[in-house]
């Protein structure tokens, strides 16, 4: 079984979750758990820090595109840190920058939330 974490904290009502390992076909349903029972407490602020996020394959990515309406719907948004360039690059590639926000850091994603909620 390949090696896959999700660790969830809450900082100022925005949710983390720390992702680390590789996110694949394999292990894409765990996130795609995480991110349910966040839409369904209402959860809308999400940030998924990809600091120790190894590799990622397309299965990976394919639960981004599922959720990030839902969430987006509800008035809130996904944003994306601290990737590796390894990974920034095959986010890059799908043409996900355009789509998603990608910060550097995880304070900068929670600043953005915050002021956007006033």
């Amino acid at each position: 079984m390949k090696n896959f974490d999700i660790n969830q904290r809450e900082i100022e009502q925005v949710q983390v979750l720390d992702i680390s390992g590789e996110l694949d076909a394999h292990t894409a349903s765990k996130l795609e758990d995480s991110l349910k029972t966040l839409i369904d407490k209402k959860k809308n602020k999400i940030i998924v820090n990809c600091r120790n996020l190894e590799y990622i394959a397309s299965a990976g990515l394919g639960v981004f595109m599922a959720y990030i309406e839902d969430v987006r719907g509800m008035g809130g948004d996904i944003k994306l840190t601290n990737m590796n360039d390894k990974v920034y690059n095959v986010f890059d590639l799908l043409g996900f920058p355009t789509l998603y926000d990608i910060l550097d850091d995880e304070e900068e994603a929670i600043e953005q939330f915050n002021n956007s909620a006033q």
